[in-house]
């Protein structure tokens, strides 16, 4: 079980840094949005990554206390 639990950790903790990175690409891209006219949907993918990445940190950190959990008990 315990096992499980620390391949979902990896797991999730791998979509973060995808989520972090497509975040970063498109708050990198800001400038190029404005010239583009696209400002907007760049926001929205920012926010969306935003989200995304405070979804994967909360179940991250949610199997972390399950794992922690575990361990105290046996």
């Amino acid at each position: 079980m315990e096992l499980l639990l620390v391949l979902g950790v990896v797991v999730a903790a791998g979509f973060v840094l995808f989520s972090l990175a497509r975040g970063l690409f498109y708050f990198s891209q800001g400038h190029r949005a404005q010239i583009d006219g696209t400002v907007r949907e760049n926001q929205v993918m920012q926010n969306k990554m935003m989200m995304a990445r405070v979804k994967w940190q909360a179940i991250t950190i949610v199997l972390l206390i399950l794992i922690g959990a575990f361990a105290a008990g046996s």
